[in-house]
């Protein structure tokens, strides 16, 4: 897959099978329209195009409003994109003034001129340029216009429930961890890098890493859950706790001695074990550690 970091910075001169949008989660829906660009292109004779925008455009058009937080970062998009073998990611900066643009010079500007569109294929509810103002009817008048195809891709179910980037968040935010992860199609992520803490764990032989992740990741309900850990490529398990009130992210990891302060990790959240717990001493906080390691390691299947 190949990265431009502006609408600029590409110029194909290839038949282009073009999809927007934010894309937050890359989860179950958002795969389907990926890996169904990736078949039109290979029939057609074409390359698959993403294009998304960043920062996300609530965070621009209300930036008083912080309340939107995101499934992934956009390296844990590029990644899981990569995954999917898209072969172009083009990433628009968005700004006040580019939400100003009129929806027939989007498609004259941005889809003909910039991405030399053949074949836009987009998902059920999308709209587009300045106020939303246009949509799949303004898309059909002006694709004829262009001779460009277009397609509407109808809104993908798991279990006979639509999927959507809302409501994975609203999933995470109850700590529904494993219905997430069956909308999303793989284990919900935290990246960071590890950060210095008060180290008390250490004290009750239960060493925490605490990890800093981006200001705009959405951090699932508070409480402990069973989580593998990325580390230089190796994989680890381990139990993370998400504090109630702070929303501090420490994971705990078996049988691990590395120092990796300052190092980047990633921690895929598997199970979630229980709520969060304020407790009377630190002795009472290692008999109930004690207890959740042998909870995950039953899980787990190991010792």
């Amino acid at each position: 897959m190949i990265t431009y970091n502006s609408l600029e910075n590409f110029n194909p001169d290839f038949k282009t099978i073009v999809t927007i949008g934010t894309f937050d989660g890359v989860h179950f829906g958002h795969k389907y329209i990926i890996e169904h660009l990736n078949k039109i292109a290979e029939r057609e004779g074409g390359q698959s195009v993403l294009l998304t925008f960043d920062p996300h455009p609530r965070h621009v058009l209300y930036e008083d409003q912080h309340d939107l937080k995101l499934l992934n970062t956009l390296e844990e998009k590029k990644n899981q994109l990569e995954e999917l073998e898209l072969k172009n990611f083009v990433v628009q900066n968005f700004t006040k003034e580019f939400s100003r643009m009129k929806y027939v010079h989007f498609v004259r500007d941005v889809l003909v001129k910039k991405l030399n569109v053949d074949h836009l294929v987009i998902g059920y509810d999308h709209h587009f340029g300045r106020n939303r103002e246009g949509s799949i009817n303004e898309l059909n008048e002006l694709s004829s216009l262009y001779n460009f195809t277009l397609e509407q891709i109808p809104p993908q179910k798991k279990n006979d429930v639509s999927v959507s980037s809302t409501k994975i968040r609203t999933l995470l935010n109850e700590g529904n961890i494993e219905r997430a992860n069956k909308y999303l199609g793989y284990e919900y992520m935290l990246s960071g890098n590890v950060v210095h803490g008060d180290k008390m764990g250490r004290t009750i032989n239960y060493p925490t890493a605490n990890i800093k992740v981006d200001r705009n990741k959405l951090i699932p309900k508070a409480g402990v859950y069973l989580v593998k850990i990325i580390f230089q490529s190796e994989d680890f398990f381990g139990m993370l706790n998400i504090g109630v009130e702070t929303q501090k992210i420490e994971v705990h990891v078996f049988n691990f001695l590395k120092d990796i302060y300052g190092q980047k990790i990633t921690i895929k959240l598997i199970n979630r074990l229980r709520d969060g717990v304020n407790f009377k001493n630190s002795q009472a906080l290692k008999k109930q550690l004690q207890n959740d390691e042998k909870k995950c390691k039953a899980i787990l299947g190991i010792k």
